[in-house]
């Protein structure tokens, strides 16, 4: 029977460092692989792929077991962070081969969703936020870095939804909490499907101390310093590149919520999820890394501050009139490199050669730069002239000292340049004279044996050697050749002589090899002393080429220079929605203007679905957004003010993940907006109401509009099919009507895509069915079915909006008239009753006042089951 298995002094040790780590997968050295045991072995195998075995299988409990080649690690780690999980690696931190003790294991990093700094092909423009909360009743303190670059900012926020907008825009996959959080509060983070991670204390090291240097708030002070901690714990090392924590305020930046930002497709298309029919798409001309994720940013971002635009307008400006100087830095920042990350790289310690020569190339084209600006001479350039400093040093030290083309591996030598160090070029002489050396031995005993293939080699495992094919081996003179390695068709051989030089170059092999690492790691720190100015000069080249890219989307797009006015008029002069006309081809695309002068605040529009209301509606919050950025805009001239919020209710969607319907999402952005505007913000309704019952619907939506307008009065864009609301221009002063023109020719809609003033004259949805390609029989169908309705002897109230409720009065005196005529059958469009039946008389007198070419066919059929509901209560 088996035995069940004793731990080995191997699995206490790895059981031991488990116990650390409970929620991660534990990568545990063994040799050349990383090896998993237990539940991490069967869920890792599962998840990567794997085949899984077990140690001590003859065992009544064999402990199941997978692995990966230490060398091809990084791939299957990655695989596992982007689920969502963490991975302990733990390595060996002793030569097996000195020790006879049981080799020593440590942790030398946790990698998480957070943390991960390797970027994969395609992803160099995209930050990876690590985000913390600490809280204080309904306060909150709130930092974010990307830990490949060292940005670290923090914020003082107010309420949870505040926090979860935060992390939904930053597109955090990991959020570090302490023990001050809630239940509620963790229940919401968790709903967001990110990793929760728990970070109890904050230490007080030098780098917790060194980022929260200039804050001021002790919320942010204490949140910060969790951050911090949680990196230096997870991390195991230096974290020179953590920048100093910055303070900033949400209300510094035009506030554009996660679901504007959705709806407005700034970041990602709505249908592909990907980049591309996306603002973003539209603007990125970046030529570096760095640029593309500083746009994202400022897409995120824009600003508030007029000042602040006005000096990003100014250097688009520059740029835009001078495009032979513009093409030159295009050329030139096109070669600079990630210089954030590389800065990164460096204070992390796992930067190689091949990322100095990078660096020391990005650095040798900031000279270039900084004169074709200079050439420019205009003093609107110097905030940026100013900050262009090409740290010769750093540029210098590697050029001398790096190799052109470095291997990828830091410790197996040939990375550091001859005469630099007087040393190593002594090993390297001994090693090139070793070399020499050796083919002369190798040409002596050819020729002393006559054995025209006999060669000498060298590996790892059996140092040098003399090769000879087995046909030749009686050719050998006896007693000077010693048998080493037996192959297949070949003996391997040593002699005296070539063992004393075989130790002599391989004495020489190691010690270059330890010389030169310990020259590099020399270097490194060298460069780790500039970080601060390498990331200041990151900053100032992503900017520049931010501001360049809106230059070229400004040139090659025909945008015009927005004026900011300090009143509430907005004039847009024969404007387009961007990313559309661009997707179309200018040729197809049909310019609108968008005037609301400063006592005007609604405009209601209306026309045919497919008619390009929302287009229009999009167009100017792109516009304004732009604008605010500090980029041209998409119009022939362009007057606005500053707005200094955002808020849309544009599409159709549910949330199914929290259980949201239509109607609700449509109900919380219409609650959002109405809650926090203000006069100076910007609204976007698009069918408000349209998720309920036709009468439920139209009712909600002109109470929202008349709350923007008496309450609210910001600036607001409301499109509906619900045309009786079109009378509320004659009832609401700041509001006007304007609609999509659409002409009937042959029976065929023709969409004008022209915005006209005044409501739409109907709502054409039997003409869009057909244009949408449904069966020909239901077109014809629904056509006969309208031109029914249309005919009636009877017309439809002018405007259902003005029907009230019954009174009570009006009640009792329905039931009375039910007793009088109990036996008498009513028929719906016949003459008049007695005037003493009022159910009766008033819904013949509104049948008589309807207005049939104001309603859909939809809203017929409601009216008219509204209606016989009322007359059957009388039978």
């Amino acid at each position: 029977m088996p035995q069940k298995t004793k731990n080995t002094p191997m699995m206490e040790q790895y059981l031991k460092v488990k116990e650390q780590y409970p929620d991660a997968f534990l990568f545990y050295r063994l040799g050349d692989f990383y090896e998993m045991f237990n539940e991490d072995a069967i869920k890792g195998s599962q998840i990567l792929e794997l085949t899984l075995t077990s140690r001590n299988r003859n065992a009544s409990d064999p402990i199941p077991m997978c692995g990966v080649p230490h060398h091809a690690a990084q791939n299957y780690i990655d695989i596992l962070v982007e689920q969502g999980y963490k991975v302990a690696i733990c390595e060996q931190m002793e030569d097996p081969k000195l020790t006879k003790d049981m080799v020593k294991r440590e942790v030398i990093q946790l990698v998480t969703p957070g943390t991960l700094i390797d970027n994969k092909a395609g992803e160099a423009k995209e930050n990876n936020y690590l985000t913390a909360v600490h809280q204080e009743g309904q306060q909150f303190g709130f930092a974010y870095t990307d830990l490949s670059t060292g940005e670290l900012k923090t914020a003082s926020l107010d309420g949870i939804s505040a926090v979860i907008n935060e992390m939904l825009s930053l597109r955090t996959k990991e959020v570090v909490v302490d023990d001050s959080v809630t239940s509620a509060t963790l229940q919401a983070l968790t709903d967001l499907k990110v990793l929760v991670s728990t970070q109890e204390t904050s230490t007080e090291k030098s780098e917790v101390a060194f980022t929260t240097q200039e804050l001021s708030d002790q919320l942010e002070i204490t949140v910060v310093g969790h951050l911090v901690s949680y990196l230096e714990e997870t991390q195991k090392r230096a974290l020179a590149h953590i920048q100093k924590a910055v303070h900033y305020e949400p209300a510094q930046f035009l506030k554009l919520d996660h679901r504007a930002k959705r709806n407005l497709e700034l970041l990602e298309n709505s249908r592909t999820h990907k980049k591309s029919g996306t603002l973003l798409w539209l603007l990125d001309k970046t030529k570096t890394a760095m640029g593309g994720r500083l746009l994202k940013q400022w897409i995120d971002r824009p600003l508030l501050n007029k000042g602040q635009i006005t000096e990003r307008q100014g250097t688009v400006s520059i740029l835009l009139e001078n495009y032979f100087e513009r093409a030159g830095l295009q050329d030139e920042l096109a070669q600079v490199y990630d210089l954030e990350r590389l800065a990164g790289r460096v204070a992390f310690g796992n930067v190689n050669g091949r990322d100095l020569i990078q660096l020391m190339t990005s650095l040798q084209h900031i000279p270039q730069i900084k004169y074709l600006l200079e050439q420019l001479n205009d003093g609107r350039l110097d905030h940026l002239l100013s900050k262009l400093d090409p740290v010769e040093e750093v540029a210098d030290l590697i050029e001398q000292a790096i190799v052109d083309e470095p291997p990828l591996s830091v410790t197996d030598g040939n990375l550091i340049k001859a005469g630099y160090n007087q040393e190593l070029d002594e090993y390297n002489d001994a090693l090139a004279n070793g070399q020499k050396w050796l083919a002369e031995l190798e040409a002596k005993e050819r020729k002393e044996t006559g054995i025209h293939n006999l060669k000498i080699g060298y590996n790892k495992v059996f140092g040098y050697y003399i090769e000879v094919s087995k046909g030749n081996i009686s050719n050998l003179p006896e007693g000077r050749y010693q048998r080493k390695q037996t192959l297949v068709n070949a003996e391997r051989f040593i002699t005296p002589e070539l063992k004393e030089k075989e130790a002599m170059i391989l004495g020489a092999q190691s010690k270059a090899a330890d010389l030169e690492y310990r020259l590099f790691t020399d270097i490194r720190e060298q460069i780790k002393d500039q970080i601060s100015r390498l990331q200041k000069l990151a900053q100032a080249i992503a900017t520049l080429d931010v501001l360049q890219s809106f230059a070229v989307v400004s040139e090659e797009g025909h945008f015009t220079l927005p004026q900011f006015v300090s009143g509430h008029e907005i004039q847009i002069k024969g404007g387009w929605h961007p990313v559309v006309q661009k997707v179309m081809g200018k040729q197809s695309y049909v310019p609108n203007d968008i005037e609301m002068p400063a006592d005007l605040e609604v405009l209601l529009i209306t026309g045919p679905n497919m008619s390009g209301k929302s287009t229009y509606m999009r167009q100017l919050a792109l516009t304004v957004i732009m604008a605010q950025m500090g980029c041209f805009v998409p119009a022939q001239s362009a007057k606005m003010p500053l707005f200094d919020q955002v808020f849309t209710r544009i599409g159709a969607a549910d949330d199914l993940i929290s259980g949201e319907s239509t109607f609700m999402v449509e109900m919380i952005e219409a609650n959002q907006a109405l809650k926090n505007a203000t006069p100076n913000s910007l609204l976007l309704f698009d069918e408000i109401g349209r998720g309920t019952a036709t009468y439920d619907g139209m009712a909600l939506a002109q109470a929202i509009i008349e709350y923007v307008h008496d309450k609210v009065q910001a600036k607001t864009l409301f499109s509906t099919h619900y045309h009786e609301l079109t009378v509320l221009e004659d009832k609401l002063p700041h509001l006007t009507n304007i609609h999509v023109g659409a002409v009937e020719k042959h029976g065929e809609l023709v969409f004008l895509h022209k915005m006209q003033a005044g409501p739409a004259d109907r709502s054409y949805g039997v003409h869009v069915a057909k244009l949408a390609g449904l069966p020909a029989s239901l077109i014809q169908n629904a056509d006969q079915i309208l031109k029914q309705l249309e005919q009636g002897e009877n017309k439809l109230p002018e405007s259902r909006l003005k029907q009230e409720a019954l009174t009570e009065e009006e009640d009792a005196a329905n039931v009375s008239a039910a007793k009088e005529l109990e036996d008498e059958q009513l028929s719906l469009f016949g003459e008049p009753e007695p005037k003493n039946d009022t159910t009766q008389a008033k819904v013949i007198r509104e049948l008589e006042n309807a207005n049939l070419m104001a309603m859909t066919p939809m809203d017929v059929m409601n009216a008219v089951y509204k209606w016989q509901g009322r007359l059957n209560r009388k039978k």
